[in-house]
């Protein structure tokens, strides 16, 4: 069994409350969460609206299965307008 997992901190465009953020978190979270089949939460930056810490973890038996799955969550979430991915850190056991 391997796991994977990715902490991405998110800058968030066009918000001005923690309403406006929580809106574009929950929609990322669960479009996110259905497309790949992964767990993904937000887990730091819970009072800040302009940026948001996203933790995602993925488990398989193929190690490279795991690997691929996170490339490719990461590339979603870079290609979506609304939102700038900032550090990223990844690993996979």
């Amino acid at each position: 069994m391997h796991l994977g997992t990715l902490i991405v901190v998110i800058h968030l465009h066009d918000t001005q409350s923690l309403k406006d953020k929580r809106q574009i978190i929950k929609s990322l979270i669960e479009t996110t969460r259905q497309k790949f089949n992964i767990s993904i939460a937000e887990v730091d930056d819970l009072d800040m609206w302009g940026r948001a810490t996203v933790g995602i973890a993925c488990v398989a038996n193929d190690k490279q299965f795991v690997n691929k799955v996170l490339d490719k969550v990461l590339d979603t979430l870079e290609s979506n307008p609304t939102i700038d991915v900032g550090e990223v850190v990844m690993e996979v056991d």
